[in-house]
């Protein structure tokens, strides 16, 4: 009896053991970027180079020079604009599709879904051209409206296999109490399908405002006007500026550019958890 306690106690702790190291090892690119951001630009070639900076060398000068260029404020609000807009776009519009394909039958739901989830291989970045051309014939070059249809139309199939889940588990009851009510189709959607697939939709919210924050092929391709860049294109202008590249400034624009994404994870977590468990029960 002591013998099984013990086995199992040990393979807990190897368990937690072999969890530490995976989250170690994840954490190191992280702890690096932010190091490298406190040190001194000249720091970084260093012989022999030292992982963090000794206490005597660490310096806040990188952040300093970012936080006061106007650049960075507008590239900031640039990004929270397109990134804002494409997430609350994408939730309206996949969560509606989702109330129809996870709670409707209608002939050809099979043969739409199947769509969407082919629509899922193909990455957005593949049809640049035909975008572009797409883009430049609806005049959305050099703009920041040239960004949130596209960004929205690349996370919708995702989005909507995601909280399709969670709208088949909504009970039927509920919905046909809703219709003996007086409801129609879309009240039901606004006023019990919505608020109950919360959790869901706002655990994939999280992967669409990450997706459209970091993107930068298609924002480099559209946007030339240096006050409509966004928050990746701008980190982009430092490599190679002046025949060096400022190490220091780029990994402390870096770190700047993850707080929204870190406070946004930290206020959903709970939705996140939930809405993914949901998501990979019904699919």
């Amino acid at each position: 009896m002591m013998g099984g306690r013990s086995s199992s106690k040990t393979n807990l702790f190897l368990r937690y053991l072999f969890l530490v190291f995976i989250s170690v090892i994840a954490s190191l690119p992280m702890l690096y970027m932010i190091s490298t951001a406190l040190k001194p630009n000249g720091a970084l070639y260093e012989y022999p180079p030292h992982f963090f900076p000794s206490p005597s060398k660490i310096t806040l000068e990188n952040f300093r020079f970012i936080l006061s260029e106007s650049k960075f404020y507008i590239n900031f609000l640039n990004s929270m604009v397109v990134s804002v807009s494409a997430v609350i776009i994408s939730a309206i519009v996949s969560s509606a599709l989702a109330f129809v394909l996870g709670v409707f039958d209608f002939k050809g739901k099979r043969v739409l879904f199947s769509f969407i989830i082919v629509t899922m291989i193909i990455p957005g970045t593949a049809l640049i051209i035909p975008q572009f051309e797409l883009a430049f014939k609806l005049k959305l070059i050099n703009k920041l409206l040239g960004l949130i249809p596209f960004y929205v139309a690349w996370v919708i199939p995702f989005s909507t296999f995601m909280i399709k889940g969670f709208m088949e588990d909504i009970p039927l009851d509920l919905i046909d109490a809703a219709r003996i009510d007086g409801l129609d189709n879309f009240r039901i959607y606004f006023n019990v399908a919505f608020p109950l697939s919360i959790p869901a939709i706002a655990s994939v919210s999280i992967f669409n405002f990450l997706s459209s924050w970091e993107e930068y092929p298609w924002a480099n391709t559209v946007i030339n006007d240096n006050d409509l860049r966004t928050l990746p294109i701008a980190i982009a202008g430092f490599f190679g500026q002046h025949q060096f590249t400022q190490w220091g400034y780029v990994f402390a624009m870096s770190v700047l550019s993850l707080i929204p994404v870190v406070v946004l994870f930290i206020c959903f977590q709970r939705f996140f958890i939930a809405g993914l468990t949901s998501g990979s029960v019904k699919g």
